[in-house]
């Protein structure tokens, strides 16, 4: 039988190296962690390990914190809600805050007429839903995602990534009626997704049958890949045509961080459902599904929900975020930051032929590493050049099927010194791993 564990043992002793034997011991390696190293404190940009050394933080909890880590008021509308009340289950006893939350953001997304939100506490349980909802409103079961895509790691949701290793591997079998074609991005050929699809339709699901098409408007895990704004209006066109839904994932890409509200808004195209989560509300757990109401109306009453979705903590937290982007022009920001950055990279890539295609939308920004010779991917040299970054304090995200892409999310509010010492550190880790 194990000691009971006392207070002191709990917290001693204070240094990462012996929290990450006890963290190797007590979890299980599935769950994968990058650092080797805790998190004590964070402001903005900035955090500090239990050792008290200080990083910039460039990937924001991986798109979650566009509007900085413990914004203050963010931080001040939690605690608010913590002195009112922190759960009754919105299915049970309704709060007012879920319901005007839902007004706000049923009159921010790209979807004209009567639209509808429904809240959850994942990006996957938003993906999850919206295939659900999709499937109530169609009474069709197929559905149709892209390769590179990534939708989350529960069942259903891993069951659309376009990402075998390490989303995938060892899970299967996986629910039938998911088909995926080629994502059509800078480095493929529209054609060749339109051609996918028709075959799709010959060999493998009549269009009748297919409940919806689910797709990121930028590709985040699969290695920040913009869709074609052509396959975008085609998506629609073949959607109208077959009766089929189109699903856009903006849990990555929402509120700001292409440099509009969402990123459906770049290509002047209304999805039939959306899904939000991550920078929605600042660090807390929640997501949303929106859409047209006749669509949202679909599920029969107690199809949709769960025992935190919606929770009021975060509910609260989501309301400020919204006025801290309005308020501080995030938007805006986000273009000018990302239109830096980009250029901060092209400069870099005369310098270092290893870096390849460099892309973005908005803030939403990475580059490629690349033997320079073939073109082959070189995820050796993005994982040398995210390690040699963390040692100078900056932290960094790779992405890529291959794995050899650099992603840069830092907080939208960073302060522009603090995002300028983030790029001097870039630079060094440049010039120390390609010299």
């Amino acid at each position: 039988m194990n000691a009971p564990q006392t207070p002191e043992t709990l917290s001693a002793p204070h240094t990462n190296a012996a929290w990450h034997q006890r963290r190797l011991a007590a979890t299980p390696r599935g769950v994968g962690v990058f650092g080797d190293f805790f998190i004590e404190r964070a402001k903005n940009a900035e955090f500090w390990d239990i050792e008290g050394r200080r990083f910039i933080d460039f990937a924001g909890g991986i798109a979650v914190l566009n509007t900085g880590h413990v914004h203050p008021k963010v931080q001040a509308a939690i605690a608010a809600q913590l002195q009112r009340f922190t759960h009754s289950c919105y299915q049970v006893v309704p709060y007012a805050e879920y319901v005007s939350l839902a007004e706000r953001l049923n009159a921010m997304v790209p979807i004209a007429g009567p639209v509808k939100t429904a809240f959850f506490s994942t990006g996957a349980e938003a993906i999850e839903n919206a295939v659900k909802i999709a499937r109530a409103a169609t009474g069709r079961s197929g559905v149709i995602a892209f390769g590179g895509a990534f939708h989350g790691r529960s069942l259903f949701a891993v069951s659309l990534t376009g990402k075998v290793q390490p989303y995938k591997a060892g899970f299967g079998p996986f629910p039938p009626e998911i088909y995926h074609v080629p994502f059509p991005c800078h480095c493929s050929s529209l054609d060749d997704t339109k051609r996918a699809i028709e075959h799709l339709f010959k060999a493998d699901i009549e269009p009748s049958r297919v409940a919806a098409i689910v797709f990121e408007p930028v590709q985040g895990e699969g290695g920040f890949n913009p869709i074609q704004p052509a396959a975008v209006k085609w998506l629609r066109e073949l959607c109208d045509q077959h009766g089929i839904l189109l699903i856009a994932d903006e849990v990555q890409t929402g509120f700001a961080r292409t440099g509009r509200m969402f990123a459906m808004e770049h290509f002047g195209v209304q999805p039939d459902l959306m899904t939000l989560a991550k920078s929605l509300a600042g660090g807390t757990t929640l997501s949303a599904v929106c859409g047209r109401a006749a669509v949202m109306d679909g599920p029969a009453p107690g199809g949709l929900g769960g025992t935190y979705a919606g929770h009021p903590l975060a509910i609260a937290a989501a309301h400020a975020v919204i006025d801290v982007m309005e308020e501080e022009r995030l938007c805006e920001r986000a273009q000018r930051l990302g239109d830096k950055l980009l250029a901060h990279l092209i400069a870099q890539r005369a310098v270092h032929p290893r870096i390849g295609d460099i892309r973005g939308l908005g803030a939403m920004v990475a580059n490629e590493f690349v033997d320079p010779k073939t073109g082959a991917p070189d995820a050796d040299t993005a994982k040398r050049v995210q390690m040699a970054a963390l040692r100078r304090g900056l932290l960094l995200l790779t992405c890529g099927v291959h794995g050899n892409v650099i992603r840069y999310l830092f907080p939208l509010t960073v302060e522009d010194a603090v995002f300028d010492e983030g790029l001097a550190i870039l630079d060094a880790a440049l010039a120390e791993v390609l010299a």
